[in-house]
């Protein structure tokens, strides 16, 4: 996954600073944390690791198409993965923070990879059945509930704040480029080979990020204070997030988003076998052409200096209303050309969400915050995933991909007037060198009253 941390001395994102930024924001080199020796191993490694991932996920997918005929049936897996999340998330950040985050991401990556080559076994020896693929998709979940927050929390323990904002774009950049890979790989192994192969490969990936992780020069690692033991910790983390509007309503769109708009292996299945009639290639291909749109997304955030609220709910609009055109697109290569913009500006609502949540949080509570976000990121397609795939198999996959296209624009634009009226701001309509520009501005009423206070 796509994931990095908080900094100690990052400054916290408010409603404020993201309308009092300067116009250019400060830009960074687009590589400059893969200086980094751990870091760089991490990354490596993570390369491989994500490109078996990725593949896995297609075979997955098709193997239970192919095994139930049932657009729903997709739908529960990808619920079953993301169940522990919605279950257990917060417990695990709970862990996150108390735990050494090097160990324990050798202990998840390990049971990953058990999982994979467990269902390779079944896939090869023509015993695979579709409960089989539903635990183990949960198996891969429960241990995402550790794993996911103590990556995110490792990444600034091997970068520093300075470069926290560059490696999480580049962890972005990654598991996109894996997704430009793994894909096509697997569109050509289960055409050519069949699922199991796909499931192998997967299991043996793993090998690389522990490789990566047991040749890390542990005094290079910048120090973080573990959380201790105690009572009410859980309670603690929520309290925090509660009282901070900066922090709760990015979760709250993102938690809509993840539940609604982010359901492809339903949506580009169903499209790829019954609206097209083209098959596994065809569904590698949707994935395959939203990845490069994703990489895109990813690297321009790399450059980019700050994490913007108004870019994240600009960006989550712009997902959501392109969803929307793509369920109404009435030929195939339009269908897959439309991928690529979408990835651009999920990517985009995903690592600015991310990376605004991570910079304006307390160190200490890192890992309860993440958790939460990613909880309801994540954990909220157990809810979506089922539904969204009832409504493409009672309705067709035109109607479920709009149906997910409406929810996430008018999540975004409800959030965004949220927080406009929270950070008492009003919309600005211009002109900046003969282009029309939309802007988020002080209210008149409040500049008089801070200059009368």
């Amino acid at each position: 996954m796509s994931t990095g941390s908080g900094a100690d001395s990052a400054p916290a994102p408010t409603t404020h600073d993201s309308r009092t930024a300067p116009d250019t924001p400060r830009k960074s080199s687009m590589f400059s944390s893969l200086r980094v020796r751990n870091y760089r191993l991490f990354f490596l490694g993570q390369v491989v690791s994500n490109t078996g991932t990725w593949m896995q996920r297609i075979a997955q997918d098709w193997l239970v198409l192919s095994l139930t005929g049932s657009s729903a049936a997709v739908g529960i897996t990808t619920a079953l993965q993301f169940l522990p999340m919605l279950l257990f998330g917060l417990y695990g950040g709970v862990l996150v923070d108390r735990l050494p985050k090097r160990p324990t991401l050798l202990v998840t990556q390990s049971a990953m990879a058990v999982t994979g080559l467990a269902l390779a076994v079944l896939t090869l020896t023509g015993q695979v059945q579709v409960w089989h693929v539903y635990l183990a998709a949960f198996a891969v979940g429960l241990a995402t509930v550790v794993d996911n927050p103590a990556r995110q929390s490792f990444v600034s323990e091997m970068v520093g704040p300075k470069q926290l904002q560059n490696a999480v774009s580049l962890n972005s950049a990654n598991f996109q480029s894996a997704r430009l890979i793994g894909p096509a790989v697997a569109g050509l192994m289960i055409t050519g080979v069949g699922t199991g192969w796909a499931f192998l490969a997967n299991g043996l990936s793993f090998v690389a990020p522990i490789v990566g992780l047991l040749l890390m020069r542990t005094r290079e690692l910048h120090v973080v204070e573990r959380a201790p033991r105690g009572k009410g910790q859980l309670r603690e983390g929520l309290r925090y997030v509660a009282g901070r509007p900066e922090l709760i309503w990015p979760i709250v769109l993102v938690g809509f988003i993840g539940t609604f708009g982010f359901n492809f292996p339903v949506w580009l299945s169903a499209y790829a076998e019954q609206v097209f009639h083209a098959g596994a290639g065809a569904y590698s291909l949707f994935n395959t052409v939203m990845a490069v749109g994703s990489l895109i997304g990813a690297l321009l955030a790399a450059r980019r200096g700050t994490a913007r609220l108004r870019v994240l709910i600009a960006a989550a609009a712009a997902f959501g209303a392109l969803e929307i055109v793509a369920a109404l697109a009435p030929s195939y290569w339009l269908f897959a050309l439309l991928m690529a913009p979408i990835g651009i500006f999920g990517l985009t609502v995903n690592v600015t969400a991310n990376t605004a949540v991570q910079m304006g949080t307390d160190p200490a509570m890192r890992g309860r915050v993440m958790a939460l976000f990613m909880m309801v990121f994540m954990g909220g397609t157990p809810l979506g995933a089922p539904l969204v795939g009832w409504i493409t198999d009672a309705y067709g996959a035109r109607v479920g991909f709009a149906a997910g296209g409406v929810v996430s624009l008018a999540a975004a634009a409800t959030i965004g007037l949220v927080l406009a009226r929270v950070g008492g701001l009003r919309l600005s309509f211009g002109w900046n060198r003969g282009h029309p520009r939309v802007d988020l501005v002080p209210r008149e009423h409040r500049k008089e009253l801070a200059a009368a206070a």
